[in-house]
């Protein structure tokens, strides 16, 4: 019965810690992409996004890790014999790397208070995309464990993901890009005036 509660858990901790993953990071896109903006709406924005991002990061995002990590060593007090699988070995390998992009998104919380953050918006664009990455191989390897399937049904999965990251990144180039454009004219329209 432990392991069923520690189960139950330890997959609302995932689900509530990847929420606030994902929407922490885009927070820092917004953060830096107010840089942008005139006074006051520049201080505003950035004072705004600070506190937001410490929020979601201390209330949401590390209670959800904690809470996973606690139900996952639950599990694994209770299912020992999981610890002599590889396919463990290599899930605990990218939860090891999860929590260090958990831990580093606390320091570019730092560093954006601190206006020493050197990531462009682009650039955090793409660390954005990391999680999703780290969920993708993560549940998999959960779910199919030593008999991982490589067959064409994977490979047209994994192809769809591609196309949808590749699709996101495309449509916030075509968004910057109409915002540029916007900007141009509307810098055009006084000069014509004039």
């Amino acid at each position: 019965m432990a392991y069923s509660w520690f189960k139950a858990f330890h997959i609302i901790g995932v689900v509530v810690w990847f929420a606030g993953l994902f929407y922490l990071v885009r927070l820092f896109i917004y953060h830096v992409e107010a840089e942008q903006e005139a006074e006051p709406a520049k201080s505003i924005l950035k004072n705004q996004y600070q506190i937001m991002e410490k929020r979601l990061y201390n209330i949401i995002t590390t209670p959800g890790m904690v809470v996973t990590v606690g139900c996952a060593i639950g599990l694994l007090v209770t299912q020992p014999e999981y610890l002599k699988q590889g396919w463990l070995h290599a899930k605990l390998g990218f939860v090891a790397a999860l929590l260090f992009y958990h831990f580093y998104c606390g320091r570019l919380i730092k560093q954006l208070e601190e206006n020493t953050c050197k990531w462009g918006s682009k650039q955090l664009r793409a660390l954005n995309e990391a999680p999703t990455v780290m969920l993708l191989v993560i549940v998999l390897l959960a779910v199919f464990k030593n008999s991982l399937p490589t067959n064409a049904t994977v490979w047209v999965i994994f192809g769809l993901i591609i196309t949808m990251a590749a699709t996101i990144q495309l449509y916030a180039k075509k968004r910057r890009q109409d915002k540029e454009k916007l900007a141009a004219q509307l810098t055009q329209i006084p000069q014509e005036q004039a």
